[in-house]
């Protein structure tokens, strides 16, 4: 679960990371109140999620508080548009926060590094920017430092890395007692990121996290119940957001096939056989075992949400999950879509016969194997292109 920015402030504050002074409204008249409070030099800053908000016109500096009640009245209510997320976010709050002075802009970040299989610390002087564009440009402006599961992080290996990563002196205090406090929240907030960018140095020699992203781990959320009333808007894509509402595992993979299936594992080789045979995967959606016709309905309806989406292909293997079940759940969907695209089915396991007997005279092609599967929907879907 991705937090806004205010929600991440909040958060880093409570262990004593220096932010900027805000508050969040929904409300012009409050937003002027506040902006007021702040001495009129303020950033209205969208909350949505998702990357290029400045660039969409979601991000702007005043100097007087009217001219930012009057850009927070037009903003609210507008759908932000940027290259990360074309189908755009609708703004429904905005962060009012004092401007800072910045002299220099660094990066720090902990997370979690699958490929080593262990929680790290990112540091660069190279802030201010996307990080994966300092990893492909400037490689050796980024460093990394494993945190031990059992030790954590000692001071001498703090301070090198910091010295590594070409931290100015002036700041290299400041940065290792602001990492302490970072790997503290990230571990206590059960954190699978903690990103400040860009952490800011001012003229006057302080460190602030002028930014801050923070995702918590879906699976903690029971402990963490003060984020429950905005979970269903975490997801920077809104059918993502409805799936969460929905309860249905989905995550949007920016493709144009559709891809059902029941499984983890299922629906990854799902998503594998449809780029092997040139597609390119729309989403991932895992029904779940022992799916009811009006789960896989609602499973249906989400894929078919995506403008974008120029086929479907729908993978079970019944176990738990009855295949009758799911045919039943399928037929109805598209008794309530008018479906416009092409459908392609395999289906194995408890109660096929029957499953494939409600499916007969439907608009769903069968399949053998996985493989036909992924190729007929893959020539269906482009031969429209």
């Amino acid at each position: 679960m991705k937090l806004h920015e205010y929600q991440s402030k909040d958060l880093l504050a409570r262990y004593g990371v220096p932010v900027p002074a805000g508050e969040v409204t929904s409300d012009p008249a409050e937003a002027r109140a506040i902006a007021q409070k702040l001495g009129g030099n303020v950033v209205v800053k969208a909350q949505v999620l998702m990357g290029g908000r400045g660039k969409a016109g979601g991000v702007k500096l005043f100097t007087d508080a009217d001219s930012a009640s009057e850009f927070v009245t037009n903003l609210l209510g507008k759908r932000l548009v940027s290259i990360q997320n074309p189908q755009g976010m609708l703004v429904e709050k905005v962060l009012i926060a004092e401007t800072i002075d910045i002299a220099e802009e660094y990066y720090v970040a902990v997370l979690l590094d699958r490929n080593i299989q262990k929680h790290i610390v990112m540091i660069s002087a190279e802030g201010g920017m996307e990080i994966e564009e300092v990893a492909e440009n400037h490689p050796d402006a980024i460093v990394k430092l494993a945190i031990d599961p059992i030790w954590g992080l000692c001071d001498y290996e703090l301070r090198k890395a910091v010295q590594d990563a070409k931290i100015p002196k002036p700041a290299q205090g400041q940065m290792v007692q602001m990492i302490k406090k970072l790997v503290k929240a990230y571990q206590e907030a059960d954190a699978e990121m903690v990103e400040i960018n860009p952490c800011a140095f001012t003229p006057d020699g302080k460190l602030i996290a002028a930014d801050a992203k923070v995702s918590i781990d879906d699976n903690s959320l029971y402990r963490h119940k003060e984020y429950n009333s905005s979970s269903d808007d975490t997801a920077e894509n809104p059918i993502e957001a409805e799936a969460n509402r929905r309860g249905i595992a989905y995550v949007n993979l920016g493709g144009d096939i559709g891809i059902m299936g029941n499984g983890a594992g299922l629906v990854m080789q799902s998503l594998d056989e449809i780029s092997a045979a040139g597609g390119r995967p729309a989403n991932f959606l895992d029904v779940g075992g022992g799916a009811q016709a009006d789960r896989v309905k609602s499973c249906v309806e989400l894929i078919l949400m995506d403008p974008n989406v120029k086929g479907l292909l729908i993978n079970i293997f019944g176990g738990i999950t009855r295949v009758d079940e799911v045919a039943k759940g399928v037929l109805q969907a598209f008794e309530t879509i008018d479906l416009k695209v092409p459908v392609v089915a395999r289906i194995e396991g408890t109660a096929v016969e029957e499953g494939r007997k409600i499916l007969e005279g439907s608009v769903i092609i069968p399949a053998e194997t996985v493989q036909e599967a992924a190729q007929k929907i893959v020539e269906l879907s482009y031969a429209k292109a």
